[in-house]
């Protein structure tokens, strides 16, 4: 077994990332969380927990310094915060990022609510980091592993998908960060 991966997820108390944290394996964790209260004590009691803002730049640099892999999984400003995660990783010397942004970001016209998520995923794709965008469908809670991938410029296939599925996939970048590198990726459940 090779050297344990360092993973910061930012977002940590969201929902899609409690199945995230779960479905990680032989990776050293980190939580970035704005309340730690948010999280269930089992998983704050496993991993290292830090207690901050994705808007507070300095905060944030400090967290993202000497992970591999940063996981963003948040909603909000997501411009901004996204623009504050890429510095950070660039300072920092992290190179490998994974983002949840949204089904319908490409789509014509774009609907508001979305606006920010298509802001999220263009200023990582350029951000000449090693990405992976995905673009989810409607989360479910159901107990299955079940997703197709579509490739960005492809028709966006399937129904709503588990948070259990995107946390295997999620799961798999990070345990291989060779995969699916510099790609947008939808997810859904066939169908």
């Amino acid at each position: 077994m090779g050297i344990l991966k360092k993973v910061i997820i930012i977002g940590a108390s969201g929902s899609l990332a409690h199945f995230v944290i779960e479905a990680i394996k032989d990776a050293e964790l980190t939580l970035f969380v704005r309340s730690k209260v948010r999280l269930p004590r089992e998983i704050a009691n496993l991993h290292k927990v830090v207690e901050g803002d994705a808007m507070d730049y300095d905060c944030l640099r400090n967290a993202i310094k000497g992970h591999d892999i940063v996981y963003v999984n948040l909603a909000g400003n997501l411009e901004a915060m996204a623009k504050n995660i890429v510095n950070a990783m660039k300072e920092t010397g992290a190179k490998r990022i994974i983002a949840i942004s949204s089904i319908g970001i490409y789509k014509i016209p774009l609907k508001q609510v979305l606006v920010p998520y298509r802001k999220l995923a263009d200023i990582i794709e350029s951000s000449g980091l090693d990405y992976t965008i995905l673009r989810p469908d409607w989360f479910t809670n159901s107990n299955e592993i079940d997703y197709a991938i579509t490739h960005k410029g492809e028709p966006e296939i399937g129904t709503a998908i588990s948070r259990k599925s995107i946390a295997a996939f999620v799961a798999t970048l990070i345990e291989d960060p060779d995969i699916y590198k510099n790609e947008n990726l939808g997810i859904s459940k066939p169908g």
